[in-house]
């Protein structure tokens, strides 16, 4: 193994950063989707509980 460059802790530290940003904003997206597909369902129930 070689010895650790003085940049290496730096740039492990930004590809860490990056990564967590990056799983967050497709996490976000996905549930941003989901919750777009499934919004009428909602406001189905209620209607035909209301002409119960």
């Amino acid at each position: 193994m070689s010895a650790p460059q003085s940049g290496d802790k730096s740039a492990g530290f930004s590809g860490l950063i990056l990564g967590a940003i990056a799983l967050f904003v497709i996490l976000f997206g996905i549930v941003r989707l989901t919750n777009s597909m499934y919004s009428g369902e909602h406001a189905e129930k209620a209607g035909a509980e209301a002409t119960h």
